[in-house]
């Protein structure tokens, strides 16, 4: 929004915005927020920065905890969703070594703009480009307690079939049959206005969006596309959607949910990302005579991120709910493949993408669980380790894949590689394969092995934990 701190003083004076929010992300995906009032606002804040506790963001441990935020100012946009005017900033993260700042390590957005700059720099490409589809839930109630001697779960949308019964309050019969609202016309489609609304706020912020609709999956499942944009950018663009789509949300007494599987026989939500590359202002990815039109580029790219799919599941899939919806049949593919126009497959070559500004691929397995500045850095560097070392997927035995990968025989099945089934499986695959990370110190040694902690650390409390169907299960044997 600003060339420099200067502009962004101008128009606050201008504009009397009264506050301005500074935004951090934390490793997991989350938004922290320090806000000041206008008088606050100097110049200086590009040197001095603001200074916080990184242990409490998850960073560092408290012997070494202090860091500083400053704010990047291109990244500004005006919050209309508070009651006084608000101004928002992304701010980048300082370490302070040897009495001096310096960009944290890290920090997620810089490693994303890190793995940018290491890829364009290399002379593959000039331009990247990602587009993640935001598959979501957004619900009229929640509730949940868990206890020693109380277990239990409560979802609840308008628009789902169950509630066609309801009498205790006015019921309008605005019910959705069972797997029945893709694309569905309103009234039936109750989000419709709720996320027009979201999308507005979206492109007024900067933010372009393709499209949006209702999903296939259980009650109150939807979509947003969000257009093309760079690594960085778009880990910007992700954290600032999914802050609009919760803030608004709450306004209208209902909440939004990127868990990859709430309802436990439904389709879950997961975040596919469509990739494209550009270089000398031409599209590099199709090629009249390859396999669905694709390049050779394209080709390797896919080749890299296959031969990383287990690895990469870890950073992609970083929740125990992840591998609840990573399982066979509920239209999220495990199987490390590749294919035209085929769902079932993690990589799908979209079949409607017929020129060369259209062609692509996507990776579906990932979720908006994950830290997204993470998971489209990851994908990059696996993409680009396999374009640097040529890593044809016809040739690894990766597809392409042109039939139902849900309906093979258990044989069959063995004779493919598949997805991590677990959190534990995903963090070993990431113990072991990690070095395609490391290009360009992108990542580092200290990033990776936080993050397996982390989860891991949610992966054995959840092991510790019953569940109410194994008291179905096993309580009376």
């Amino acid at each position: 929004m600003f060339k420099s701190i200067q502009d962004m003083i101008t128009y606050v004076n201008k504009e009397e915005v009264k506050v301005i929010d500074f935004k951090v992300t934390d490793l997991t995906g989350t938004w922290h927020r320090l806000s000041i009032t206008s008088q606050k606002l100097k110049p200086d804040i590009m040197q001095k920065g603001i200074g916080f506790d990184g242990s409490s963001y998850g960073f560092n441990s408290v012997e070494k905890s202090d860091m500083v935020m400053i704010p990047d100012v291109s990244s500004c946009y005006l919050d209309t969703l508070k009651h006084v005017k608000t101004l928002v900033c992304i701010a980048d993260i300082y370490a302070i070594n040897n009495h001096t700042m310096v960009r944290y390590q890290d920090d997620p957005r810089y490693i994303a703009e890190k793995a940018e700059k290491f890829i364009l720099n290399s002379g593959v490409a000039d331009q990247i480009l990602l587009g993640p589809e935001f598959e979501f839930y957004v619900l009229d109630h929640i509730s949940y307690e868990y206890t020693n001697q109380h277990m239990e779960v409560t979802i609840d949308s308008k628009q789902a079939e169950w509630n066609t019964k309801k009498k205790d309050e006015p019921n309008l019969g605005l019910q959705v049959k069972h797997h029945g609202a893709y694309h569905l016309d309103s009234p039936f489609d109750q989000s419709y206005e709720f996320r027009t609304d979201v999308v507005i706020e979206a492109e007024r912020i900067g933010i372009p969006i393709k499209y949006h609709h209702g999903e296939n999956g259980g009650p109150g499942q939807v979509e947003i596309e969000v257009e093309f944009a760079s690594i960085k950018e778009m880990g910007d663009r992700s954290m600032k959607i999914k802050n609009i789509l919760k803030q608004m949300a709450s306004e209208r007494q209902k909440v939004v949910t990127f868990m990859p599987k709430p309802f436990a026989t439904e389709s879950g939500s997961g975040m596919h990302v469509h990739m494209q590359l550009k270089k000398n202002g031409a599209y590099i990815m199709y090629d009249e005579s390859g396999y669905s039109h694709l390049s050779k580029t394209a080709l390797y790219m896919i080749g890299g991120i296959l031969h990383h799919a287990r690895s990469l599941t870890a950073i992609t899939n970083p929740t125990t709910n992840s591998y609840k919806r990573l399982v066979p049949g509920f239209e999220a593919p495990v199987t490390v493949g590749f294919a035209n126009a085929n769902r079932s497959a993690v990589i799908r070559i979209p079949g409607y993408t017929l020129d060369e500004t259209e062609k692509r691929f996507e990776y579906r397995s990932p979720d908006a669980m994950s830290n997204p500045y993470l998971t489209y850095a990851a994908l990059m560097l696996a993409a680009y380790d396999g374009i640097i070392h040529k890593i044809d997927p016809m040739d690894q035995g990766y597809g392409p894949y042109d039939f139902n990968l849900y309906d093979l025989s258990d044989e069959d099945k063995k004779k493919i590689k598949s997805l991590p089934a677990s959190l534990e499986e995903a963090c070993q695959a990431l113990k072991e394969d990690h070095d395609y990370l490391h290009a360009g110190d992108v990542f580092t040694q200290s990033i990776i092995d936080t993050h397996i902690k982390k989860v891991m650390k949610d992966h054995q409390l959840m092991q510790k934990m019953p569940h109410p169907l194994e008291f179905d299960l096993y309580f009376k044997r």
